[in-house]
């Protein structure tokens, strides 16, 4: 009789299982039947700003300001290793470096070229040259360039706490 108990259990929870739905972060286009992808926090396209406007705020930051804003860009580059970060190029030939809050989510290592909404804080800071080579390293760069890499650069920063794929 408990062996029947244990088998009752087993196949309730493997029916439970099967019904599973899309997760709550993916939402199908019915229009162009895309489907978006939202991970971390849920957002939409609703309010985003365009890349051009945001190259402005971002020019008007100094090293001590944040700015909590909602933005879309095109993706540039890919943490290869876990997607713990991405880039996305801005219109004035600049890149901004994406983390995720808390590395709470990360983002699939495959969508270099495909357009994102990223929510959350924007800020400026100095990169060091240690963190420039290991970022280097996570996106596949050769060595050659790696050793390349002498000084601190200035760069635009993103902490996201929810990202659209645009698919």
């Amino acid at each position: 009789m408990k062996g029947f108990n244990i088998l009752l259990v087993l196949l309730v929870l493997l029916a439970g299982c099967k019904n599973q739905q899309k997760p709550s972060g993916e939402k199908e286009n019915v229009l162009s039947g895309t489907t978006n992808v939202s991970i971390g926090k849920y957002i939409d396209h609703e309010g985003a700003i365009e890349n051009e406007e945001m190259s402005a705020k971002f020019e008007s930051l100094s090293d001590t300001d944040t700015l909590e804003t909602k933005f879309s860009g095109i993706v540039v580059d890919v943490c290869k290793s876990k997607g713990c970060w991405m880039t996305l190029g801005l219109n004035n030939g600049e890149e901004v470096m994406v983390k995720f809050k808390d590395y709470g989510f990360f983002v699939p290592k495959d969508i270099e070229g495909s357009e994102v909404v990223v929510n959350g804080i924007a800020f400026v800071t100095n990169m060091s040259v240690d963190d420039q080579k290991h970022y280097a390293e996570d996106a596949g760069r050769s060595q050659e360039a790696i050793k390349q890499i002498k000084e601190p650069k200035k760069t635009y920063e993103f902490e996201a706490d929810g990202v659209l794929i645009e698919q």
